[in-house]
């Protein structure tokens, strides 16, 4: 479609002390959609007139596309599907594998992955959950996003979608029928403390 689309985390050190996360007067905690072959008269780029909140009467910031995510560190587009995949990286306990979804709210800080966070109980359906997550090993775990695999190469991989971490090393595939993910496996496993 042409536009740009930026990962932006919470803002915050620990727990996200400003609740930028549900917070859509801010950028922080957000994935943004902007139109950077359009200026306006107040900024730089453009906004696309079909995000989510360019309708508004409130003071929310038109750039943000969906909301919610503690540090969407990484994230990629399926050309197949045009579906994208977003990695968010968990406080404490778990890390977690998203759906972009137009005007999504992926619940930081009220849920860390499936799990309530700040708020009990926190099962609100408004609320996105990740198609996978899973705990932090001890010592830490920083969730790293891959692509959808639509190679040549290793047709036993097509359409699985790729993911890491960033201290184990390990790199794991999610197979997706659209509505659950099908199944997950560990593609590639490295001797525990060697990266």
């Amino acid at each position: 479609e042409g536009y740009l689309y930026i990962g932006m985390g919470d803002g915050g050190w620990f727990g996200d002390p400003y609740n930028n996360g549900q917070d859509l007067t801010t950028l922080h905690g957000t994935i943004l959609r902007i139109d950077v072959d359009t200026v306006s008269a107040a900024l730089n780029y453009g906004i696309p007139v079909d995000n989510p909140f360019v309708a508004d009467t409130l003071d929310f910031r038109d750039e943000i596309y969906a909301y919610g995510f503690r540090n969407p560190w990484r994230f990629s587009f399926d050309p197949y599907t045009n579906s994208c995949w977003i990695a968010d990286v968990g406080q404490d306990l778990y890390e977690e594998i998203d759906i972009l979804e137009s005007g999504g709210n992926y619940g930081w800080k009220i849920k860390e992955g499936t799990h309530c966070y700040a708020v009990t109980p926190c099962d609100d359906p408004s609320l996105i959950d990740p198609v996978i997550e899973y705990p932090n090993p001890s010592g830490g775990a920083s969730v790293v996003g891959g692509p959808v695999y639509r190679g040549a190469s290793i047709p036993s991989l097509q359409g699985t979608v790729l993911y890491s971490d960033f201290y184990t090393g390990e790199l794991w595939g999610i197979t997706w029928d659209s509505d659950t993910a099908e199944a997950e496996s560990t593609l590639f496993a490295v001797e525990s403390g060697r990266y």
